[in-house]
Parts: structure tokens; sequence; C-alpha cells
């Protein structure tokens, strides 16, 4: 993709998003009452005759606006297991340890989650507070599979040039996402997340680890704060979106990876790009173009707004998990275990063997 196209998407991008809207949107998510859910999530590893551990993320998103965790507790085979936070990002997870033994390895956790639909109004400016230089630091700063130089800050200057605010910067970005890539419906779990790998290779295929760290990379090579929110779905969408919510109460493959960019006055701000392009490819009856109704809702809400029917786990990145002597993980969204040293496939929950339920508790 050349400059020309990309500024040619950027001008494009503006002028759609300044259109008015002829009538109201079919997918427009407002605060207003909390939710509470119950997530439970099961693990059952073999039994054998080499030490095993698990290592299971627990929500530790907590933000006055949208996410409140509430209790949590388990019961499990083994009397070694606790609570650890990722230094760093402040990600929950249990960890837990089994010896070598021919015994039952299972592990239960019953967590409790308030949330909310959240939106931002852009037309009020001022209220929100100022982002620590701490906390400036950490989320425009490079991990490991997101750098902000090279071919990311190449990309990111061509679509920002002439913005007039870190508003219209934001907004090129996540509008030149939805417009330049595509959900690949045959990238297992929700991606890899390895933005440079992504523009090198001209392959802006993927899911929503991959898209909506794009929006993260290319936020931050901008110098804009901006971090992925790692989470599952675990409730229908009231907006009768079938594509953007969990629509049983198995939600062991329900997980989703959402963004956020810090933008003064506003404070931190909801964007799901990857979120628009699933809308596109699966709302029934499928492959719907930018002129769909669905589609232009759903892009219109998407930057600013999300639903409630969904619950943070943690903003992590490059989380060494205490225990193994294995490689750090990209993020931590799906169970992590290791046999014997050996780390199982997180993705292969049956395998694994690993299941996630939720439920919305009524007062």
């Amino acid at each position: 993709m050349n400059r020309r196209t990309i500024l040619k998407l950027g001008v494009a991008a503006s002028a759609l998003v300044m259109l008015p809207r002829m009538a109201a949107a079919s997918f427009a998510p407002k605060p207003a009452g909390w939710r509470e859910f119950e997530v439970i999530t099961r693990i059952d590893l073999p039994a054998g005759g080499e030490t095993a551990q698990v290592w299971v993320p627990v929500p530790s998103v907590n933000e006055d606006g949208w996410m409140k965790p509430g209790a949590l507790s388990w019961t499990t085979s083994t009397e070694s297991a606790e609570i650890k936070t990722d230094p760093v990002s402040g990600a929950r997870f249990l960890h837990a340890q089994w010896a070598a033994a021919d015994a039952p390895r299972t592990l239960e956790i019953v967590a409790t989650v308030a949330t909310r639909d959240r939106a931002t109004d852009f037309a009020q400016t001022g209220t929100a507070s100022a982002l620590s230089e701490e906390d400036r630091a950490l989320y425009t700063a490079p991990t490991a599979l997101i750098p902000t130089d090279g071919i990311v800050r190449q990309t990111t200057e061509q679509i920002v040039v002439g913005a007039r605010s870190d508003l219209d910067k934001a907004r090129r970005i996540y509008e030149w996402i939805v417009e330049s890539t595509e959900r690949n419906p045959e990238t297992r779990g929700c991606g890899l997340g390895d933005v440079a790998s992504m523009l090198e290779m001209g392959d802006l295929t993927g899911k929503c680890a991959d898209l909506n760290a794009l929006f993260v990379g290319l936020a931050r090579a901008a110098g804009l704060p901006a971090r992925d929110v790692y989470g599952l779905r675990v409730a229908p969408s009231a907006f009768g979106y079938k594509s953007l919510g969990a629509n049983k109460p198995d939600v062991t493959k329900s997980q989703h990876c959402r963004a956020e960019v810090f933008l003064e006055g506003f404070g931190w701000v909801a964007a799901d790009p990857a979120d628009v392009r699933k809308v596109m490819l699966e709302e029934p009856p499928g492959n719907l173009g930018f002129d769909d109704p669905k589609v232009a809702d759903a892009r219109a809400a998407l930057f600013g707004a999300w639903e409630g029917n969904w619950i943070g786990y943690n903003f992590g990145h490059d989380i060494a998990l205490p225990g193994s002597e294995n490689d750090a993980v990209a993020f931590l969204m799906y169970p992590e275990a290791e046999i014997g040293g050996e780390r199982l496939d997180q993705l292969d929950a049956a395998a694994f063997a690993y299941s996630i339920t939720a439920r919305e508790l009524t007062a």
C-alpha cells in the first residue's frame, strides 16, 4: 500500500465520520445500569507421572465507568494455588501446581464481574483526569510483537499526516484499519498480534488480537497512549447483533480483545475496529458491505463505545509466567498450562482440557 492510497483512505474516512446520520443507530451503547455476571473456568489436566502447572487469567480490569471485578473463589485438587499479579501490567491470574503423581488434577474458578455499556461524548471535554507519566510511558512503549519504529511508525505517519488533534489522529487510525484490513476466519483463536509482520508482509488479515493490536501499535507510534484489553464475551448483544455476543452459556471459545486510546480531555476511549470487520464477515446474511446499515452503525459506534456484554481480564503484554522456564506469553487471555515443562496448546480447549461458562446474575 503506497502513500497515495493511505492518504486517500484517510481523507475518505474523515469525510465519512463527518456525514450526519439520517436515523438513530441500531447499535448505540450508552452507559446505563450495571449488570453482574458469574464466570466459571474449569481445568481438568490428565493424570500422570510428571509435574503440572496452570496459569488462569481472572478479571483484573477495574474501571469505575464500565467494569468492576467482584468475588473470586476456587476449588482444586492441589494445595499449591494462589493469585499472582504481573508486576508490569497488573494482570492477575491463578497459578496452581501439581506434583508428579497419578492423581486427578482439577481446578474450578468462580469469578463475578459487574459491567455496563460505555460511550464517550466527544462534544464534552475537560473532565477526564490526566494520565500519569508512568502510565504514559507504559502505554506508548513497544512490546515484543508491537514495535513502534520502522514500518509501524512509517505507516502511522502517513495515516495521520495533516491531523489537527490527537482525537483526529486516533479516529484516522481507526478508520484506516476498518478500511484496510479483513477478518480471516481461518486464523486460530484470536490471532497472534504480530503487528510488524502484518505490515511487512502486506497481509492485513486476522482476528481481534491482530487487528486491534494493529490499532494499538499505530496509535503508540503516533505518540498516543493505547492498550489492548484482553477479555471474554459473556452474553448476547442487546442490539440484536449475533456476531457481537456470546449466544450460549458455554463461552470457552468466546475470547475477545478490545482496545483503548487515551485522549486528553476524554480519558480512555474505546476502540474496536476488529468488531466492525467481524460484523461485515459474520453478521447474517454475511459478507456485508460498508453501506449496509448494520456495518455503518457498528462502525460509527465502535470508536468511542462498546457494549457491556463482555468482561476484561487484563491489559498485559509479554507476561512471564512464574514457575515456567518457557518464553513469556505475548498476552494472557486463555488458560495456560505445562506438563513436565512442556507447554500445552491453549487454543485446543478439548485436549487441554478446560471449559468456561458464563451466566448473568439477577438481583
